[in-house]
């Protein structure tokens, strides 16, 4: 999936001219699709949306499809009458449209909260005093509300082939990937093309290691190029995102970042003045929906769709039927 969408730099000023046409956008723009019910004995039982309206958007990948199509179901299911748009674009078209009231409500990650919306830097390596943090500042200043977070992070990282994973009798961390980097100056490190130079990127790496890797060992790639070619070995160490579906379809092994890397946990967005309609309600559907996304369950929910083929749309309802949230 095309994940590093999710924080593309788009110029502000572009991605508000993109919102303008935002209604030939969405996958199902404009349409109401049909409600779920919520199950019997479910959270989402007990959270009444009745007589609330609002639009779900969504980012353009993978991940973002299946989340947006997710709350929406859930929020269905809670009563309310829900407009679809998913698949509008890039991070900057999303929260573009959310501000502008194009759209009510869609899913982001505390991580582009900080360093992205709110220009902040230095985040805090703990995803719930970010969040927190995040939550306060985007009421404060835009009148966002961000409402719970999962404990899933797909943040960036490096991953390794079977083969080389084999070699090195397990998994990497940084510590050992900068050491075999340095023992051998052939060796590759594929990224895509804004890696190097994000703020959130290879300088995090550098920083955890003291080792700068030479421009000898950079390789850049389109993204879905990277995870082929690690599987393959042509790439010693490829980035990734490591909630990426393709992880574990090609049998890559994550490089453990030791907390070096950014936190990207997800929270639901949602306009301030739709959530003071029923607060206690957004606050039960965030619990419940997002409480069942842990790491290995995003990475399987979004493997089902990079690298089998599903309908984002079906992935999302039946996690919610399996998660004993909404009835089949």
């Amino acid at each position: 999936m095309t994940q590093n969408r999710r924080f593309g730099r788009f110029a502000v000023a572009a991605a508000a001219l993109v919102v303008l046409p935002l209604a030939a956008c969405g996958d199902d723009n404009g349409e109401s699709s049909g409600g779920d019910t919520a199950a019997a004995d479910s959270p989402l039982a007990d959270a009444d949306l009745s007589g609330v309206s609002l639009s779900v958007g969504s980012k353009d990948f993978d991940e973002q499809l299946i989340l947006g199509n997710m709350l929406a179901d859930a929020f269905e299911a809670a009563g309310a009458d829900v407009d679809r748009k998913i698949n509008l674009g890039g991070t900057n078209v999303a929260r573009a449209a959310l501000l502008s009231g194009e759209i009510d409500s869609y899913a982001e990650y505390n991580g582009t909260g900080w360093t992205e919306h709110l220009k902040q830097e230095d985040p805090s390596s703990d995803g719930e005093e970010l969040t927190e943090k995040v939550r306060q500042m985007d009421l404060e200043k835009n009148d966002i509300v961000w409402v719970g977070r999962a404990p899933f992070n797909n943040t960036y990282g490096f991953a390794t082939g079977p083969d080389l994973t084999e070699k090195n009798g397990g998994a990497f961390d940084f510590d050992s990937m900068a050491a075999y980097l340095k023992k051998n100056p052939d060796a590759k490190v594929c990224m895509e093309s804004e890696f190097p130079s994000r703020s959130d990127g290879l300088v995090l790496f550098e920083e955890a290691t003291g080792y700068t890797i030479p421009k000898s060992q950079q390789e850049i790639q389109d993204t879905g190029i990277i995870y082929t070619e690690t599987q393959k070995g042509n790439c010693d160490f490829g980035e990734v995102f490591t909630t990426d579906g393709r992880i574990s379809e090609l049998d890559l092994s994550v490089v453990d970042d030791g907390g070096a890397m950014i936190i990207y946990n997800i929270s639901i967005n949602v306009r301030k003045d739709v959530y003071d309609e029923a607060p206690e309600a957004f606050d039960t559907i965030a619990d419940a929906v997002l409480g069942s996304l842990d790491q290995e369950t995003m990475t399987a929910l979004n493997e089902q769709v990079s690298a089998e083929g599903e309908d984002p749309a079906d992935v999302a309802k039946q996690h919610l039927v399996d998660a004993g949230l909404i009835d089949g």
